[in-house]
């Protein structure tokens, strides 16, 4: 069986991706990335940016997670955080093979691993929380109920019919 899987290409160490939460800050379909069991983190050691603390080779497939949830990313605007549930560390070299896009989708099959070896472990609260987003009367603008349910039912990925909204006043 094959199992269609996220691939990021992030210059992230795992401590970073644990304390964040997840694998940030990607733009990518946020559907298709539901649908997928798990992430593959593969090293960008030429990546720059204070962000960018991995040490692992690069190219190299270095961590693995069960993803839970795609959601916001809280660091990035127009950009997604894979959450995942549980992870577990390997070390596959060559498991990017320089494609310009960051983020593919592609069988986790093709990275020779036995999924059942790997240990696996659960994933831990994040420990550095961003910063909520300060909003004002000029950040927001009114609403219809149907712009409001669309934009529900994207985050939710569900249809707008879906979405019922009560109003308390």
């Amino acid at each position: 069986m094959s199992h269609e899987s996220v691939f990021v290409f992030t210059g992230k160490s795992v401590e970073r991706i644990l304390q964040e939460g997840g694998t940030s800050s990607w733009r990518l379909d946020r559907n298709h990335a539901r649908q997928c069991v798990y992430v593959v983190c593969t090293q960008n050691s030429q990546a720059e940016g204070e962000w960018a603390d991995g040490k692992e080779e690069h190219g190299f497939a270095f961590l693995i997670g069960k993803v839970k949830d795609v959601v916001p990313s809280p660091f990035m605007e127009g950009r997604y955080l894979i959450r995942f549930h549980e992870y577990a560390r390997v070390n596959v070299p060559d498991a990017w093979k320089g494609d310009r896009n960051p983020v593919k989708y592609e069988p986790i099959e093709k990275l020779g691993i036995d999924l059942s070896t790997l240990k696996w472990e659960p994933m831990p609260e994040p420990t550095t929380p961003p910063a909520p987003p300060v909003l004002s009367d000029a950040d927001t603008s009114p609403l219809t109920m149907m712009e409001a349910k669309k934009g529900l039912a994207l985050t939710f990925g569900v249809s707008p019919e879906a979405i019922e909204i009560i109003i308390r006043g």
